[in-house]
């Protein structure tokens, strides 16, 4: 067993191996604070005849790590929740490129948290875990990265920061680098300037430096030797004949500044024409040999694309469509095109197209969140759909994918930054991004489309948000920046770096790269240009809607809020909720209290939302003198009258004199318990007593006389009063 720690932030951190999962090919176990992570790698003994890096990254949280038990019927942990996901993602992306291109053999990653303190997230943990387990391993890794969380707090940027602290801060950034470069950066922010997020990246690269120098030491007392990997070799005749069909037609055709239809359909025939020409000039009978030089044509006929294109950006400035590495593509808007959604925006930007709805929903629309932290209610969800004609395809359509879910998070935290709070408006929010055209930046569209909807919803946010993906295409030291990338720039550059905000600032920003790292001057210069492009895609969108508008659709849910009182929150729930169940069901709205006495009232029907509330204030206003209220008979009483309950858990005496000017010889003639009936207060007595009468609300007879009844003061005494058998007749 081995052991390193450091101190961050105050705390301990460590790194152990050589006690847990001693087959797997590497296993670290992370501890920071009482937070405990156990990261291993696997590899197949055989490669797999695939042209991609085989990686799968699984990242589970044990609730038994937080001293919980998973809710639910079956009460243990089921599929990956978001947070998994995204957990998953923030390991596989900075761990992706340091794999040799060569590298086909299954690989996996797997994290569990196994204790969890309540003050930290393992996340950032899992990631350096799953570093130095890679280390470890006999696998071919070109490591060690680490990855660390930043916040920042009256102006003072904090490693790491607990959970409390980050409640507190301005921001919330990912980073995860090697000694010489950044590689992944994930987050969100109260629109902090360029500056703010490029010192965000420096302070966090420090702290990476000192967690790679940990591992390092870590792979001295327990590494094992690496694998030796082989790069493809292609024959170098077929490298020549496959340059001297394609190179001059890619050349001229790239120049085309074809939409993305015509390039794939060239790259199509020009495939096609390559496979069938050296097939005829060279047949081979072997049919596996033949698979295998039909897939080293493919994969040549990809490098020489992927050179041109580079070349052409490089040494002219000049992109795939015809644009500079600056330009933007053409952009249109429209606002309000659905009618009965609650606000909808249309945003295209060249061929990339999100259709965008927000819903305006009730307290009880929160989502509930059960995990290792307590649980919590989300009021605020943007969700984002990817279906596969967004891009021409056919192909399946299942759950929601890890990509899905990882853009619409990225998404979601670039427009909850300017939301609205609860208390500026009361509404839950719920925005659905539609990709119906994808060539590039589809989540920096949903950000564009998500602020126009919830504007045209009328949702008071603070500013728009726009959002722009830049690209890099790096040759030694050529460097181009790419402002708005294609897709087919994405796949074939070194970069896709993501910044969203407003006109005053960054709120969230998401950066993958292809090569081993990124420099602070590259991401800079990337950083700048996205601000005029962002700043550009702002005016395009304040030109169709540039502030909410003032009234929401009509079939959005309307909101009364108002105070009552903190001790009279029973009387208006009732006995078991009976109270307000049956005022929802009357009524037909909901209604939501909160502990503070804060009364939410919600329906599409503005009259049955004011009969409610008036229901409401009925209820909690102390009773007054004068006041005619509904009361239900809770008991008969012949000769006395009945009790009635005229507000909740208030209840008076309607004498018998007070029932009706009708003569009637008995009370249940009249009353039966049950029986709602209008009744006006007469009086409130010294001793707290109340004085009823439904006579009073009722016409007075013509020629009624109203017959004395003694009081009570002048009745006789029982002394006085003849005995019972004085009164009675002599019996014969």
């Amino acid at each position: 067993m081995h052991t390193v720690s450091l101190t961050l932030n105050g705390k301990e951190y460590s790194l152990e191996t050589g006690r847990f999962a001693k087959l797997a090919g590497g296993a670290v176990m992370v501890r920071y604070g009482d937070t405990m992570m156990l990261v291993t790698v696997c590899a197949s003994e055989q490669p797999r005849d695939v042209d991609f890096l085989p990686l799968t990254v699984e990242y589970r949280e044990k609730i038994a790590a937080a001293g919980k038990i998973p809710g639910g019927f079956f009460k243990r942990e089921g599929k990956p929740s978001d947070k998994e996901v995204l957990a998953a993602r923030l390991i596989d992306r900075p761990a992706r490129p340091l794999f040799p291109k060569s590298w086909r053999y299954e690989t996996q990653i797997v994290a569990t948290v196994y204790s969890a303190d309540r003050e930290h997230d393992a996340d950032t943990l899992a990631a350096v875990g799953a570093s130095a387990a890679l280390m470890l391993s006999d696998i071919p890794f070109k490591g060690p990265f680490s990855e660390v969380s930043v916040g920042r707090i009256d102006g003072q940027l904090i490693i790491n920061p607990t959970l409390q602290q980050l409640e507190q801060s301005d921001m919330e950034i990912t980073v995860a680098g090697t000694d010489t470069a950044i590689m992944m950066v994930e987050g969100s922010s109260k629109e902090i300037s360029e500056e703010d997020f490029l010192a965000a990246m420096e302070f966090a690269h420090e702290h990476i430096r000192q967690i790679n120098d940990l591992q390092r030491q870590l792979v001295a007392l327990a590494g094992k030797p690496k694998k030796e990997t082989v790069d493809t070799a292609y024959p170098e005749n077929l490298v020549a004949r496959v340059k001297e069909l394609a190179q001059d037609k890619i050349h001229a055709q790239i120049r085309i500044g074809s939409v993305k239809e015509q390039r794939s359909e060239f790259r199509r025939n020009l495939r096609d024409i390559l496979q069938t020409t050296i097939a005829e000039e060279a047949p081979i009978e072997d049919a596996a040999e033949s698979a295998v030089r039909a897939k080293q044509i493919d994969e040549l006929f990809g490098k020489l694309e992927k050179s041109e294109m580079r070349r052409m950006i490089l040494d002219e400035n000049r992109r795939l469509d015809g644009r500079s590495t600056t330009d933007i593509r053409p952009i249109s808007i429209e606002v309000g095109l659905l009618p009965r959604a609650h606000g909808s925006a249309l945003f295209t930007r060249g061929e990339t197209q999100s259709l965008t709805t927000v819903t305006l929903g009730t307290k009880d629309d929160e989502q509930m969140v059960d995990g290792l932290l307590p649980l919590y209610f989300r009021r605020f969800m943007l969700h984002y759909n990817f279906p596969p004609f967004s891009t021409g395809e056919a192909g399946r359509m299942t759950g929601v994918s890890r990509r899905e879910t990882g853009h619409g998070n990225l998404a979601e935290r670039a427009l909850k930054m300017v939301a609205p709070t609860s208390e500026e408006f009361a509404y839950v929010l719920r925005i659905v991004s539609d990709i119906l055209e994808s060539n590039g930046s589809s989540s920096m569209a949903t950000v564009c489309a998500g602020s126009l909807a919830m504007f045209d919803a009328g949702v008071p946010m603070k500013k728009s948000v726009s959002g722009i993906a830049m690209g890099l295409i790096k040759e030694g030291d050529d460097v181009a920046v790419l402002s708005d990338i294609l897709g087919d720039e994405d796949f074939l550059g070194d970069m896709d770096f993501k910044v969203a905000g407003t006109a005053d600032g960054i709120t969230a920003c998401q950066m993958d790269i292809k090569i081993d790292g990124l420099s602070l001057e590259i991401m800079r210069k990337a950083l700048m240009q996205a601000r005029d492009g962002r700043m550009h895609i702002l005016g395009k969108m304040d030109e169709a809607i540039g502030a909410p508008r003032i009234d929401l659709s009509q079939y959005a849910p309307r909101m009364t809020k108002f105070q009552i009182p903190v001790e009279a929150i029973g009387a208006v729930i009732g006995s078991g909720g009976s109270v307000i169940r049956a005022m929802c069901l009357e009524f037909g709205v909901e209604i939501n209290i909160e502990d503070d006495g804060t009364v939410v009232v919600s329906s599409t029907d503005g009259d049955s939302a004011a009969r409610a509330v008036e229901r409401i204030q009925s209820i909690v206003r102390p009773p007054e003198v004068g006041m005619v209220y509904t009361a239900t008979v809770k008991e008969v009483r012949e000769g006395l009258g009945a009790i009635v309950e005229f507000l909740p858990k208030t209840k008076g005496l309607l004498h018998i004199s007070q029932i009706s000017y009708d003569y009637f010889e008995n009370v249940g003639d009249i009353l039966k318990p049950g029986q709602q009936v209008e009744v006006k207060l007469l009086e409130i007595q010294p001793d707290g007593k109340f004085r009823l009468s439904r006579k009073a609300l009722l016409e007075k007879p013509e020629g009624y006389q109203e017959r004395e009844r003694p009081r009570r003061d002048e009745r006789p005494r029982q002394d006085e009063r003849p005995r019972r058998d004085e009164r009675r007749p002599p019996r014969r």
